[in-house]
């Protein structure tokens, strides 16, 4: 097989196919991703017979462990979503807060909401009320948008349950509970930072509020479970991870109560246990039958399985073929830290396919066994990672339109709202992961 400079070669081309296929000819980023795995094989020479098995493998590897969870997370989003607690949950947090604050409390509440649903349906069911908080408070539309938007996007690239972070900690082979502690601490802070604070300074810089002159009708649900409730079910299965890994450190030996702690922390049984829970507290709320609200988020999933198995089809070709081995080499000898090198190809792969999700499976399942090689954090390296893939967004991210065509903004403002903002919020990611790798010694699960 192909060896020396020319595999970076073929991995630029490789990119390239993907951007232009993508871009240029609007093939489904699934069908693309197996054909950059192909062409990738026969350009380095892999043989014939090797290729098919070696993307089967990336594929399956990829959703043996990570399938149940994506799965299970998108049904628990959709009852939410169903029940209106994601609604009762925003409504809640602005008036604890208060019209002055109500931008903060929106960036939380997408924060929070993102965790299960999806961005797009999480920005979309949002969009009307920060329109009407507007209108109310007067404070400039564009530092709602920001604030909603970055809340939402960070979640999204940097905790589980959502798929990208998922499949990051598994191709790490991080214990999942400890990534989600310290996926955490790096999210909070820069979703305040990218969202609130960077929002409150575009604000303060509009010259008009870009809110129409006529009155904005909100939906008007009586029929809706408490925020109590409705938080409670959002979180359980984060609880019940955390809980899992906290027992792990405090616990020793393999008694009947860790082994407990074990099985209702582990992240299949969490999840499982979240949507059992959803279904039977918020039943009630949902006009339609629980079957029927499964299979509208199966429909959903379905292609989120091709693209993220995809991802880890292609990413296995890059593996194989030894560019990935060839790529760290090379940032190696410019002395860029492995935790860096995560952020930058993640970076590179958001900007240019469009894809959070693709962008964190590609690049995990590359440096996922060199991390291991290396002796690196592989959760220092996995957060690293979903940093990248927060910011950057061009047009060529639906998430971009999904911003720009509901919030009714130009594409000027959404750049410097959801582009800008987002960007932000991923280097202050990065940044706070640098210093945690400072205090890796004494930190637990970070040695």
């Amino acid at each position: 097989m192909v060896t020396g400079p020319l595999l970076l070669v073929i991995f630029i081309v490789a990119i390239a196919f993907v951007l232009l296929a993508i871009l240029a000819f609007r093939m489904n980023p699934f069908i693309v991703l197996l054909l950059s795995g192909v062409l990738t094989g026969f350009l380095v020479g892999m043989p014939i017979d090797r290729i098919g098995s070696t993307l089967a493998s990336g594929f399956g590897g990829t959703l043996s462990g990570i399938g149940i969870v994506i799965g299970l997370g998108i049904v628990l989003g959709q009852i939410l979503a169903e029940a209106n607690a994601t609604d009762q949950i925003a409504h809640t947090l602005v008036n604890k807060v208060g019209d002055k604050r109500s931008p903060l409390a929106i960036n939380f509440a997408g924060y929070l909401v993102s965790i299960p649903v999806f961005f797009d349906a999480a920005f979309v069911i949002f969009e009307p009320l920060i329109r009407r908080l507007s209108q109310r408070t007067r404070i400039p539309f564009i530092t709602y948008v920001t604030a909603l938007a970055v809340g939402l996007i960070v979640t999204h690239a940097i905790v589980i349950p959502t798929p990208g972070p998922i499949a990051v900690a598994g191709n790490m082979g991080a214990d999942f509970g400890l990534f989600l502690l310290y996926s955490l601490i790096v999210s909070i802070p820069s979703a305040v930072i990218g969202g609130y604070l960077f929002g409150t300074f575009l604000g303060k810089r509009a010259k008009n509020n870009v809110i129409p002159e006529e009155e904005v009708a909100l939906k008007n649900v009586e029929n809706r479970p408490s925020a109590g409730l409705s938080i409670s079910v959002l979180l359980l299965p984060i609880v019940l991870i955390l809980l899992g890994s906290i027992m792990k450190m405090v616990l020793r030996g393999d008694g009947p109560v860790l082994t407990f702690f074990g099985f209702i922390g582990d992240k299949n049984i969490a999840l499982l246990i979240g949507v059992i829970v959803a279904m039977l507290a918020l039943k009630k709320y949902i006009p339609r039958s629980i079957d029927e609200v499964i299979v509208t988020a199966v429909g959903s999933a379905g292609m989120i399985f091709l693209i993220t198995g995809a991802g880890g089809s292609f990413g296995n070709v890059i593996k194989s073929t030894g560019i990935g081995d060839y790529l760290v080499e090379i940032f190696t000898n410019v002395n860029m830290p492995l935790i860096v090198l995560g952020f930058v190809l993640s970076q590179i792969l958001r900007s240019s396919l469009g894809s959070t999700t693709v962008a964190l499976v590609t690049t995990s399942t590359i440096l996922g066994p060199v991390a291991a090689s290396m002796g690196v954090s592989p959760i220092l390296v996995g957060l690293a990672i979903c940093a990248g893939g927060v910011g950057l967004s061009l047009p060529n991210d639906s998430g971009f339109w999904v911003v720009s065509r509901y919030a009714n903004i130009s594409v000027q403002d959404t750049l410097k709202s959801w582009t800008a903002g987002g960007t932000i919020a991923g280097v202050t990611a990065l940044v706070i992961i640098l210093v945690l790798s400072l205090f890796s010694g004494i930190l637990p699960g970070l040695a």
